[in-house]
């Protein structure tokens, strides 16, 4: 740390926790909150569902950690789990994209940038998807569109309601055309499941952008996001550029939206669960019977 830094914290009145601060969060012990610059214990951070005590400000979480907030403890069941992306276009920027692939399985453990399969929730049955936006921004490729869409079908065929958890910057470009047809694919199978009168609910988590908004994202029968997530289809400059004005501070928020009907309630993560619980069961789900009853 600089001797500006130093004076910098003291006029800020946070010099106290600023040098351990820097030591604790390298052993994994602590973090801070990036909207309000408190220092958590991260045990107690993911107590509250990854949610700062102090502001509120939800914490980017992955796919295993909301389907353990969401579901039944041992109710989830992975489907199409061994669905691998290929790089048909042989697609090449700065880098290839079949190099971009094994870098985000090799740190996500993941095939792709979704997980999908059947739950339950206070014991009612749902089939889920949960996009992870650590693999590739949860950019919207083929084998994405393809498990999203085999569930909304399986969804379809066994009466189950859907809720399909949306973090992505959007179509991946890297895979061109193919991955803009995932659009209309998922939002044909999301018609057959609404013909069926099923309901389905997404909850837009920051960021849900690009083409996951264009589609999917905003086809709910409820539509849920939680707090301060940015949502949108093109980017905040691109807007004021082409508009040349400025945008409102809050522009592309979930209150936004809220605000302006795009959104149907703002839900914080920890009450998520409470609230399809209540929502499921508004809608006439029941709940499975314990086995031996």
């Amino acid at each position: 740390m600089s001797l500006f830094d130093w004076f910098a914290d003291r006029r800020k009145g946070q010099f106290v926790g600023k040098v351990s601060q820097e030591t604790e969060e390298s052993d994994g012990l602590w973090g801070k909150c990036p909207e309000c610059s408190q220092v958590v214990y991260r045990k107690d951070l993911q107590a509250n569902a990854s949610v700062c005590n102090n502001c509120g400000h939800h914490h980017r979480i992955d796919s295993q950690e909301r389907i353990a907030l969401i579901t039944d403890p041992g109710s989830f069941q992975v489907l199409n789990r061994d669905l691998s992306p290929t790089d048909p276009l042989g697609f090449k920027d700065r880098r290839a994209y079949a190099d971009r692939l094994r870098e985000s399985q090799a740190s996500t453990g993941m095939k792709d940038g979704v997980v999908t399969g059947l739950c339950q929730v206070e014991m009612m049955p749902m089939a889920l998807a949960v996009m992870d936006f650590r693999f590739m921004g949860g950019s919207m490729g083929s084998v994405v569109g393809e498990k999203i869409t085999r569930l909304i079908e399986r969804a379809t065929a066994e009466r189950l309601p859907l809720l399909i958890i949306c973090a992505s910057g959007g179509a991946r470009m890297q895979e061109g055309m193919l991955s803009l047809m995932q659009m209309a694919k998922i939002s044909g199978a999301l018609e057959r499941h609404r013909e069926a009168e099923l309901l389905y609910m997404p909850l837009l988590t920051h960021p849900t952008t690009g083409g996951v908004t264009a589609s999917f994202a905003m086809l709910g029968d409820l539509i849920l996001a939680e707090p301060k997530a940015l949502i949108g289809f093109a980017g905040r400059r691109v807007i004021e550029q082409t508009l040349r004005e400025k945008l409102p501070e809050n522009f592309q928020t979930a209150e936004y939206l809220q605000e302006h009907g795009f959104v149907d309630t703002i839900v914080p993560r920890t009450q998520l669960r409470k609230t399809l619980a209540s929502l499921l069961r508004l809608h006439g789900c029941k709940a499975k019977k314990a086995a031996g009853r």
